[in-house]
């Protein structure tokens, strides 16, 4: 980020519901001053969408209120996966799209983030333009003036006929039997239509949201369930999405899990058969060194940036390339659409297992992965600690020693308050006790400068 803000991290607002800035009062203060600055180029549209976290329609209805207030109108969305507003907002000629999710965390948390008129992530300037409208006392408009908020039925409808789309033409999903799991979350009406549709047998698991159990030891940052399904169906694969459906991991029919850094090789692998790859790949300092030397091996350039799905967009739009992302399974296909979609995502890996005639189980062989670890650390300050000396030393150390064989990578989370400690290498033994060590390490320097 060019510039320190108060409210924005690196992926919009993020917090927990009732302490601020997640609170009502906060998001109607927000809207106003989104609606600010946007007035400032004459009345507009922003749509807004939400999750299915129990918190989103208090906070989606201040969104709402305050936009209102500053003149513009608004289109509501209901729930909708972060990437359907992202390509809503753009085909419908919106000024902003805003999101109220805290896509994998847990119902408690919630968040919110915008969409610029071309479907991408709003720039930072524009961010700190909103954040200076807050520091400024609310108006309304006068009477006459008031926008008008109304329903946009057909935004599901939309947005499915737009990621089937995205399918290989010449292909179908007939005769693949196949696990969905929603993660009790915005993909849940979506979904099913659209793998039902291109002719899958499908299989929904935790697809009924009643707005606490998103995330719950379900989706993408759970697979354990979809496992067990896959396993009992005799499905050929599972997908997960993750709370608010930008997120995909897979599993195979052995019930193996097929994380994104491997979705990301077989999608790479098929673009560049079919000649649409255009360039390289883009994964972050977190991604599998098994990518890195897949990839090579295809004569495929990769390149690594930060952790965040903002800084895999940036490299791929300083490069010219469409296809980045990261382990989590945040995939970004730029030569489909403008941001990460976990649905769009699951299609392309799809589509290659058509066009390749092999299993899932048989496409990841492609990649070998070297055993990594990662562990969570809690703490207050992530960044003090991550740049502590005793913190720095034990890391130099334990790299040395580890020389070639192995990589070392701590990080403060952007998301959550967290340090994440991972160590990658070919001995999973090693690594898992380097991991620990130096995770303890870090969890006493944290309860020291508490």
């Amino acid at each position: 980020m060019s510039e320190q803000r108060k409210y924005f991290g690196t992926d919009g607002i993020r917090g927990r519901t009732g302490v601020p800035p997640i609170t009502a009062e906060f998001a109607l203060k927000l809207g106003w001053a989104v609606g600010q600055v946007l007035a400032q180029d004459g009345k507009g549209t922003v749509l807004i969408g939400k999750d299915t976290r129990i918190s989103g329609y208090m906070l989606a209805a201040a969104l709402e209120a305050g936009l209102i207030a500053s003149g513009l109108d608004v289109y509501l969305l209901g729930p909708m996966p972060t990437p359907g507003i992202a390509y809503l907002t753009r085909s419908l000629g919106a000024q902003v799209g805003v999101v109220v999710s805290a896509s994998h965390n847990p119902y408690y948390d919630n968040g919110i983030k915008f969409f610029s008129a071309e479907g991408k992530k709003l720039p930072d300037s524009i961010e700190s333009k909103i954040e200076s409208f807050l520091e400024k006392e609310m108006t309304t408009v006068s009477a006459q003036q008031i926008g008008r908020a109304k329903i946009r039925s057909d935004a599901a409808a939309r947005y499915i006929e737009f990621c089937k789309s995205t399918f290989l033409k010449k292909y179908d999903l007939k005769g693949i039997k196949l696990v969905l799991d929603c993660a009790n979350g915005a993909t849940y009406h979506i979904a099913p239509h659209i793998f039902t549709e291109l002719g899958a047998k499908v299989i929904t698991i935790n697809h009924q949201p009643d707005g606490f159990n998103i995330n719950e030891e379900c989706g993408s940052t759970a697979p354990e369930s979809l496992q067990k399904a896959v396993i009992e169906n005799k499905a050929e694969l599972g997908i997960a999405f993750d709370g608010d459906g930008d997120r995909v991991i897979f599993v195979d029919h052995k019930g193996e899990v097929v994380d994104g850094d491997e979705l990301l090789y077989i999608i790479a692998r098929g673009y560049a058969v079919r000649g649409e790859l255009n360039g390289g790949v883009v994964g972050t300092q977190m991604s599998n060194l098994g990518l890195e030397n897949a990839l090579a091996e295809l004569s495929i350039p990769f390149i690594r940036t930060k952790v965040g799905d903002r800084y895999v967009m940036d490299a791929l739009m300083q490069q010219g390339w469409c296809l980045g992302g990261e382990g989590s399974g945040h995939i970004i296909c730029l030569n489909k659409t403008t941001t990460g979609d976990g649905i769009i995502s699951a299609l392309q890996v799809l589509g290659q297992i058509c066009q390749s005639e092999q299993s899932l189980h048989e496409l990841k062989k492609g990649m070998v992965k070297c055993a990594q670890v990662l562990l969570n650390v809690p703490v207050q300050s992530g960044q003090q600690v991550v740049q502590n000396e005793r913190v720095q030393e034990a890391c130099n150390k334990a790299q040395k020693a580890l020389a070639s064989e192995g990589r070392i990578l701590l990080r403060p989370s952007g998301t959550e308050p967290l340090v994440r400690v991972m160590v990658e290498g070919e001995d999973r033994e090693r690594i898992e006790r380097v991991a620990q060590e130096i995770a303890a390490i870090v969890s006493e320097v944290a309860k020291e400068t508490t």
